[in-house]
């Protein structure tokens, strides 16, 4: 790191402060990933349950990063540590209340609400982070918000090891691996606490709310408030027994948030770059956060749990990696922030279709590090050229652009994957055997997602089984090949495997299969976003940062 760089003395302890910060977001995520199927095996939860406590986590994100984004520079950085802190303290003595035995929909709140404050601590320290990295850094904000993120990936590494040692080898139990994204959280918060903080250039410059927020205007306001209408008609309409109170009181919402926008900014139309931006924002939470998610369930679907679980932290790992070669790949390269998020769009639609395919460790491998490679810079870079384009905004913009993004993957991505995987498994399923089909089925368990068409999804504690009898025979299988001796207890599991589970197991891998494919065609509208943005930028003579006073 070069020293020049910095703005403050303190820089490199603000940095890595705010990489714990993150690290901590990363384990705790990463840790829940792997334990999904064991919730569903404990509790019954469907898939589209399981993506909506997921996205739990992400939609409260974005409260936290809009609202901390909002109030940052008027009440100060230590206070909104201290808040985040606060939160994910919390978040583990909500999440833990779930136990074995309850009614499924206690401990689905338990779980929701506790995702939910997770979440909003994660949001909140993004709101103080990036914002202070990209101020501390100003000549080079790619470079340094792509290290500050890499944290992300290696915390999903340190998840990714405690669930498949911790949790497979020694049988930890979900709470005791879960609990361990407690540590980074105190190691972030001792050294945030007690700094010293500097003022974005839009504060320092002597800029009002309401003229950093012109830039974002009706239009970037639109998008916020469409992502919060879908967000608030979610939550509102259960609780009604006509759904459209539920939808007036959402629209009521977004109308309200949209309208505040407009009289602080005295109805400024705002930057049509800006509002492009935060729909690509959403496109790229949606892709990169909601398949997290779920590509250790579905490639360990594909191949096996353990092997899934190796491909999830080696490719964490190659992207922790890559997240320090920004600046490199820009200056070596010559590839400009928007350039670079083009390949990588097309990247990550080449990766996930090549994933789709794979039914084998090897090219498994292949497959996911083009993937990873492709979305290993979307995050970081594009908080970046958001930065780099729009200072008068200060940390507003890149915190609502965050925010839509993380709302995003709790509202599309993740539940949006869990939807298809179910639909495409349950039409699988009846195409090969219309019998199984109706017995597998035959429950109350659900699955819906936007306006798309409800279906009977299989039932998930009889997946869970069939899924396990089925690993268990491919590993007695690979086991035996070797010349090696199968455990007995793998042997009876193995043996229990029926032909009508052999059915159900080869049914879900197809909809998995089908679901990364659908996945594949968000960064192909991303790559259509980017490649707009690299002709315009020709058209003006080239991509650069600008100054508040331009």
């Amino acid at each position: 790191m070069n020293n020049t760089d910095a703005i403050a003395p303190n820089a490199k302890r603000l940095l890595w402060a705010g990489f714990t910060a993150i690290l901590a977001a990363g384990i705790g995520f990463g840790v829940r990933g792997g334990i999904f199927g064991t919730w569903a095996a404990e509790f019954g939860f469907t898939g589209a349950q399981l993506g909506m406590i997921g996205g739990a986590g992400f939609t409260s994100f974005c409260f936290g990063i809009m609202i901390g984004g909002v109030l940052v520079d008027k009440f100060g950085y230590g206070k909104l540590v201290f808040a985040a802190f606060a939160l994910h303290v919390i978040s583990a003595f909500v999440t833990f209340g779930a136990t074995s035995g309850q009614e499924q929909n206690v401990a689905y709140q338990f779980l929701f609400w506790g995702m939910f404050a997770f979440g909003a601590a994660n949001g909140v320290l993004e709101a103080v982070s990036n914002p202070l990295v990209a101020t501390l850094f100003p000549s080079n904000r790619n470079h340094y918000l792509n290290i500050l993120h890499a944290s992300w990936p290696l915390g999903m590494v340190f998840g990714g090891v405690i669930g498949w040692v911790l949790g497979d080898t020694f049988n930890w139990s979900w709470k005791a691996q879960l609990s361990l994204y407690l540590i980074p959280t105190v190691i972030y918060g001792a050294m945030f606490f007690g700094q010293k903080y500097p003022r974005s250039e839009a504060t320092e410059k002597g800029l009002k709310f309401g003229e950093m927020l012109k830039d974002v205007g009706l239009l970037g306001g639109a998008v916020v408030s469409f992502m919060l209408y879908i967000f608030f008609k979610g939550l509102l309409t259960p609780f009604f027994e006509m759904p459209v109170i539920g939808t007036v009181l959402a629209s009521l919402i977004a109308i309200a948030v949209l309208g505040s926008i407009a009289t602080l900014t005295g109805f400024a139309i705002g930057h049509w770059m800006l509002a492009l931006l935060f729909i690509a924002h959403a496109l790229v939470g949606a892709v990169e956060l909601g398949t997290d998610g779920w590509i250790q369930n579905i490639t360990g679907a594909i191949l096996n749990p353990t092997q899934g679980k190796i491909l999830f932290v080696f490719t964490s790992l190659m992207m922790f990696g890559l997240r320090f070669c920004a600046h490199f790949i820009e200056t070596k390269c010559g590839l400009k922030p928007v350039g670079l998020l083009f390949v990588c769009s097309l990247l990550a639609v080449l990766g996930l279709n090549l994933v789709s395919a794979v039914s084998a460790f090897g090219p498994a491998l292949g497959a996911l590090l083009v993937y990873a490679f492709g979305k290993t810079f979307f995050w970081p870079t594009m908080l970046a050229v958001v930065s780099d384009r729009f200072p008068r905004t200060g940390g507003i913009a890149i915190s609502l652009m965050g925010g839509v993004g993380m709302m995003s993957a709790g509202l599309i991505g993740g539940p949006g994957l869990g939807y298809f995987k179910d639909r495409f498994a349950a039409e699988e399923l009846a195409k090969k055997d219309t019998a199984i089909h109706a017995e597998w089925t035959a429950g109350e368990n659900t699955s819906k997602f936007l306006a798309f068409n409800e279906v009977k999804s299989i039932d998930p504690v009889k997946l869970e089984a069939a899924k396990g009898a089925a690993g268990a025979q491919k590993l007695a299988a690979t086991l035996t090949e070797a010349g090696k001796e199968v455990p007995a207890d793998v042997a009876e599991k193995a043996a229990d495997l029926t032909p009508a589970q052999q059915t159900v197991v080869d049914a879900d891998i197809v909809g998995n299969r089908k679901t990364l494919k659908v996945d594949s065609f968000i960064p192909l509208a991303m790559a259509g976003i980017f490649l707009f943005l690299i002709f315009y930028f020709k058209s003006i003579g080239g991509y650069r940062p600008l100054k508040v006073d331009e």
